[in-house]
């Protein structure tokens, strides 16, 4: 009984991968997409995250309001979105500027002089903000409002839906 359990652990000790130096992880990039992952999107299973457009409308009502993220084309191929996170009736989260797409991310740029930058992740049904933002961020809301952890599930797949949407006070999110 011991020497099956050893053995069981020797084989998985070996299925686990090296592990990787922080240099050499951003040396390789994203990781690849698995056989079975690539099977799937080549029978039509699930769809290539990364030929999904982020142009579109991603929001979520919740108890404490509804966050929004619009999402708009720009000037020569550039991104532009606009995005309100609240939490009641008194915080809230708000910005806009620029993005762009790398891999399964979106590389947010807030317009403004504090140079707030937010790599969210992108899996073309949702755009998830990281779970920590830079300091920079914080002007962005309201008290003790933050945009960590902040998640924006997609609605509306056009720029028409983008640009209509509004935040709390009534103004447009993405302005044309």
């Amino acid at each position: 009984m011991r020497r099956t359990g050893l053995a069981l652990c020797l084989m998985l000790a070996a299925c686990e991968p090296a592990p990787v130096s922080r240099d050499t992880a951003q040396e390789v990039g994203p990781l690849p997409v698995s056989g079975l992952e690539r099977a799937a999107i080549e029978s039509g299973v699930i769809t290539d995250a990364a030929k999904i457009s982020p142009v579109g409308l991603f929001q979520r009502r919740h108890e404490a309001g509804r966050d929004a993220l619009c999402v708009i084309p720009g000037a020569k191929g550039t991104l532009r979105f606009g995005l309100e996170a609240n939490f009641g009736e008194e915080l809230a989260c708000r910005g806009r500027g620029s993005a762009r797409r790398a891999g399964d991310k979106l590389i947010l740029r807030f317009a403004g002089g504090d140079r707030c930058i937010i790599v969210a992740q992108y899996d073309g049904d949702q755009v998830a903000l990281p779970g920590v933002v830079d300091m920079a961020c914080a002007r962005l809301c309201d008290g003790r409002g933050t945009l960590e952890g902040v998640s924006f599930p997609r609605i509306a797949g056009d720029a028409a839906t983008a640009l209509r949407a509004r935040g709390r006070g009534g103004g447009l999110l993405c302005k044309s």
